[in-house]
């Protein structure tokens, strides 16, 4: 037997396309866990495909609760291949997971996520929505 991943959460939050500015930091409030895991989690991205650039980066900061332990993570995503090929799926828009490392979290535990990019340009078009993905295995 293998194992069955079970969403836990699955959630995203709308960018402007007119530009998701550097500092419009996206927020998340992950429910308290029913039960003892280790959570595999994601960053999900939709993208049109006018998005400008292969790659993004960001940076994706949580709070568990009750504890108040602090994690922040830094995500490079790479969007396109070298041919020019998009890595994700979808026609007008592509739509694309990215791994963070595994977190444990007890029961009752929730969190706090936030996100927001860091690229070199203050304002970056072409980024329809950013989500929050956690999986127990």
């Amino acid at each position: 037997m293998g194992c069955i991943e079970k969403t836990v959460y699955n959630h995203y939050e709308h960018t402007p396309m007119t530009g998701w500015e550097r500092e419009d930091t996206l927020t998340f409030g992950v429910p308290a866990m029913t039960q003892r895991a280790v959570v595999q989690r994601y960053v999900g991205l939709r993208t049109a495909v006018n998005y400008p650039y292969s790659k993004i980066s960001m940076v994706v900061e949580q709070t568990t609760l009750p504890s108040n332990r602090h994690r922040r993570d830094t995500v490079h995503c790479t969007l396109v291949d070298s041919d020019g090929k998009s890595l994700g799926h979808g026609l007008s828009m592509r739509q694309q997971e990215f791994p963070l490392p595994d977190i444990s979290l007890n029961e009752g535990d929730s969190l706090s996520v936030t996100i927001h990019h860091i690229m070199s340009r203050e304002t970056l078009t072409g980024i329809s929505d950013v989500g929050l993905l956690l999986q127990v295995y």
